[in-house]
């Protein structure tokens, strides 16, 4: 008998729905306090997440959302990389 392998959930800076996490960006602040895009979902610092949408990506940019999960100023050009990536991915 296999044990059901359970699917960790995260919670959408955006919309606020729990999703599993593959489907999903991670939003990374690192010691340094540096604002990274974390496309594998494994380095080292704070994240938050947010779905692949354009509508969930204004949500918590309007929100300030991503800025209260990691406790810092995410910048405008973060935003640009991840509505690049957005972009690339659903076109």
């Amino acid at each position: 008998m296999s044990a059901v392998k359970k699917i960790p959930l995260r919670k959408c800076a955006g919309c606020g729905e729990m999703k599993p996490k593959k489907e999903m960006v991670r939003v990374i602040k690192t010691e340094n306090d540096e604002i990274l895009i974390d496309m594998t979902g494994k380095k080292n610092g704070r994240g938050a997440y947010v779905c692949y949408s354009q509508e969930c990506l204004e949500k918590a940019k309007k929100a300030k959302s991503l800025d209260r999960s990691l406790k810092a100023a995410v910048s405008e050009e973060i935003y640009d990389r991840l509505k690049k990536e957005f972009a690339e991915n659903n076109g």
